[in-house]
């Protein structure tokens, strides 16, 4: 018998999680031709997002994606991102929330998902928070020039 993914389920858990005791949930998603956020944020096939209630308009988190209203410079744009394509929800202020483990392959498959995808399980631990986000996109735009590579926000699953 072929049932529905946690994934959507736990996703609504930790954002929930987050919002009762009052942090800031981020969402972790990797883009290619299915998602819609605006490009220009993207980074290394990448964009982090801000899904706070404060910072969306609109938020629907259901079982095949995520979708919202946010600003960007000041403009408002419609977001929409499978939930195949969320590689981690988690907490700005202390780092904790869950890593997926499926999202390379349900994305490299043309072929539907017969199975449920099962995600890690595990509360995950990222080395950066909010305030070094946004240095991490300014020095990224810095290291063009110099030909750095910038550090990237790593996930650590705890047990």
């Amino acid at each position: 018998m072929s049932g529905i993914s946690t994934k959507p389920y736990l996703l609504r858990a930790i954002y929930e999680w987050c919002t009762d005791n009052g942090f800031t949930p981020y969402m972790s998603v990797k883009v290619n031709g299915a998602v819609q956020v605006p490009m220009e944020f993207v980074r290394k096939g990448e964009i982090v997002l801000n899904i706070a209630f404060s910072a969306t308009s609109g938020l629907k988190m259901d079982n095949d994606a995520v979708s919202f209203k946010a600003r960007f410079g000041g403009v408002s744009r419609d977001l929409y991102i499978p939930v195949r394509n969320i590689q981690a929800i988690f907490s700005s202020e202390n780092g904790q929330g869950m890593v997926f483990d499926d999202v390379e392959d349900t994305l490299d498959s043309d072929a539907p998902v017969v199975e449920p995808v099962k995600p890690v399980i595990g509360l995950a631990s990222v080395s950066n928070k909010e305030e070094n986000l946004v240095a991490e996109l300014e020095k990224q735009e810095d290291t063009k020039e110099t030909q750095k590579k910038p550090e990237k926000p790593s996930l650590k699953v705890i047990k």
